[in-house]
């Protein structure tokens, strides 16, 4: 299946108390490249994230970002000051003696007094949040793997029609070219015979410029070479390996051998051929460029 670098997924789920979402965007690059946004709380979990998005993605510019929330308070706990409460109690009785007033202070009243009660966060289990995250983090991959593969879908198959097209130009070309150096041959005959008016004129000769001609204009080789690189075009996106350097490889190789025909060419209907193969190979090469 081909992967588009493109994509986007999103995670979401309430697990032990927190809620929990991650999303995960890409676009095209020719390496992978990892970034992520999440609380500084949670950077422990940054590598492991990483590493579980290269199971599944080989290349592109990857972002990531986590957002967790407590929605209720598990994670919470009170812890009172007992010494700070009997220095505030102690306190109040001495005023109550002092003054005469009626010391009517208990547990609750005390409770208020800054300090005495604070709320602390538990410690939490790191193991045990990491397979929340990671849960969450697999759903946002489904679905971002997912999107990855309907674009990668549309790009094999815009590829595929190009190609086709690029080959029915490449035979255009195959059946164009011999009838170019008869052309000549018979110009050269023309032009011999207005030269040398009523003067016999040597088949010979014009046999062998018409064979050099030939051999100058040949583009038989790079028409061969075509078929072959199209072929493993073909071969390359219905295979389950690493497709993008490869086609940016066979790509170039069909540039190179397209531009040889055209500098070899001296036809204009030729030249007009190659000039319309060089446009789909850069449309192809487009594409390509976002195929993992």
């Amino acid at each position: 299946m081909v992967y588009s670098m493109t994509g986007y997924g999103k995670g979401n789920a309430v697990l032990d108390g927190k809620d929990i979402t991650v999303e995960i965007k890409s676009v095209n690059h020719r390496y992978f490249e990892y970034s992520s946004r999440m609380s500084r709380a949670y950077r422990a979990f940054d590598d492991k994230i990483k590493k579980e998005l290269q199971t599944k993605i080989q290349r592109g510019k990857v972002e990531v970002s986590l957002m967790i929330r407590n929605v209720d308070q598990r994670d919470m706990r009170i812890e009172a000051d007992t010494a700070l409460a009997k220095s505030y109690y102690d306190a109040l009785c001495e005023i109550a003696r002092a003054t005469g007033a009626a010391n009517n202070v208990d547990a609750v009243a005390l409770s208020k007094y800054d300090g005495v009660l604070t709320p602390v966060k538990n410690e939490e289990d790191a193991d045990k949040l990491w397979r929340d995250i990671n849960s969450v983090l697999h759903i946002a991959m489904d679905e971002f793997i997912a999107m990855r593969a309907a674009e990668g879908e549309k790009l094999r198959r815009d590829v595929l029609s190009r190609l086709e097209t690029v080959e029915k130009m490449v035979e255009k070309i195959e059946r164009d070219a011999p009838l170019r150096v008869a052309e000549y041959q018979d110009k050269l005959y023309k032009k011999l015979q207005t030269i040398l008016e009523d003067k016999q004129i040597d088949e010979r000769r014009i046999l062998t410029e018409a064979a050099i001609f030939a051999d100058r204009v040949a583009v038989d080789e790079e028409t061969i070479r075509l078929h072959s690189h199209i072929a493993q075009y073909r071969a390359i996106l219905d295979s389950d390996e690493a497709r993008g350097r490869k086609l940016d490889f066979l790509t170039q190789e069909l540039n190179r051998e397209t531009n040889t025909i055209g500098s070899k060419s001296n036809d204009l209907g030729i030249t007009n051929t190659v000039v319309r193969i060089k446009a789909e190979i850069e449309k192809i090469r487009e594409q390509i460029q976002n195929i993992e």
